[in-house]
C-alpha cells in the first residue's frame, strides 16, 4: 500500500510529500503519529518543497553574475553603508511602493554586491527578479530591434517585480542606448522598481544621458522618491586580496 501510495504521489508532481512519507516509512517514524499529525506533517513538507523550488526557479531565473547575501554585507563605517538602511530595503516594501534604489561609488567598494543581495533576498520573500550588466542589456535590446524580438524582450523585463542594472555608465551611451533606458524606466515608472549601481554619481547621469531633454525625463522619473546608497571606503575586492595575501604569507613564514 505504501509503495502504491508514493507512486501516486510521484506522479501527482507532490515531491516534498512524497520524500517525507518515504523517509517516515523507512525510518518507521510514521507509527508516532496521529492521523493528525501525519496530515499536517506531509502537507507542511510539500508546501516547503514547493517554496524551494520556486525560489530557487526565481534565482535560476534572475541570471545573478554571483551568489550574494544579506547576512554577509559588511558595515564598516568607513563605506558608509548603514545596516539599518540596508534591512530596511530588505523587507522589500520598496517593491510594493515602486521605488527605485540607486547605489553609487569606486571600483570595488560592493556596489554589485549589495544590488545582488537585495535580489537574492528579493528571490527567496518570492518576487520576479531580472539582473543584467547595463552595457550588455543594452547591446542585446539593440539587437532585438533589428531582428523584430524587441517588444517580447520589453514585455518580459517589465513583468519582473524588480530590475537590476548594474554597471551603469561604464560605456558612453548612445542614442539607442538612451531610447532604450528611457523605455525600460517609462515601462515601470511607479509600478515596479529598479535597482542600478553606477561608479558616476547620481549628478553625473545628467552628462552620461547626454540629450538634456530625454535627460530630465530619466532622472525625474529615477530619483522621484528613490533610495540612495553612496558608498566609499577602500576597495572591497583589494582588501580580501591584500587579506588573504597576508595570511598566505603568515603561513609560509
Amino acid at each position: 500500500m505504501n509503495e502504491a501510495t508514493l507512486e501516486k504521489m510521484k506522479q501527482m508532481k507532490f515531491y516534498g510529500m512524497h520524500n517525507a512519507f518515504k523517509t517516515s516509512v523507512d525510518t518507521g517514524k510514521t507509527d508516532s503519529y496521529t492521523s493528525d499529525e501525519l496530515i499536517a506533517f506531509l502537507v507542511d513538507s510539500e508546501h516547503d518543497d514547493r517554496l524551494t523550488r520556486k525560489v530557487n526557479r526565481y534565482i535560476a531565473n534572475a541570471r545573478f553574475r554571483y551568489k550574494a547575501s544579506i547576512e554577509d554585507i559588511r558595515y564598516e563605517t568607513a563605506r558608509n553603508l548603514e545596516k539599518n538602511k540596508v534591512l530596511r530595503m530588505a523587507e522589500c516594501n520598496f517593491i510594493d511602493r515602486g521605488e527605485n534604489i540607486l547605489i553609487t561609488g569606486s571600483t570595488g567598494v560592493g556596489k554589485s554586491y549589495l544590488a545582488t543581495a537585495l535580489g537574492f533576498h528579493a528571490c527567496s520573500k518570492g518576487y520576479k527578479v531580472a539582473y543584467s550588466n547595463a552595457g550588455k542589456l543594452f547591446a542585446r535590446l539593440k539587437m532585438a530591434k533589428a531582428d523584430g524580438t524587441y517588444l517580447k524582450d520589453m514585455a518580459r523585463f517589465e513583468k519582473q517585480d524588480v530590475l537590476i542594472l548594474d554597471d551603469l555608465g561604464l560605456q558612453p551611451m548612445d542614442a539607442q542606448a538612451r531610447s532604450i533606458l528611457l523605455d525600460l524606466v517609462e515601462d515601470r515608472h511607479g509600478k515596479r522598481p529598479m535597482i542600478i549601481a553606477s561608479q558616476l554619481p547620481v549628478d553625473k547621469w545628467y552628462d552620461l544621458i547626454g540629450d538634456i531633454t530625454q535627460a530630465d525625463a530619466l532622472m525625474d522619473r529615477l530619483a522621484h522618491n528613490a533610495h540612495r546608497f553612496d558608498l566609499q571606503g577602500e576597495s572591497m575586492r583589494r582588501k580580501i586580496l591584500n587579506k588573504t595575501e597576508t595570511t598566505t604569507n603568515e603561513k609560509t613564514n
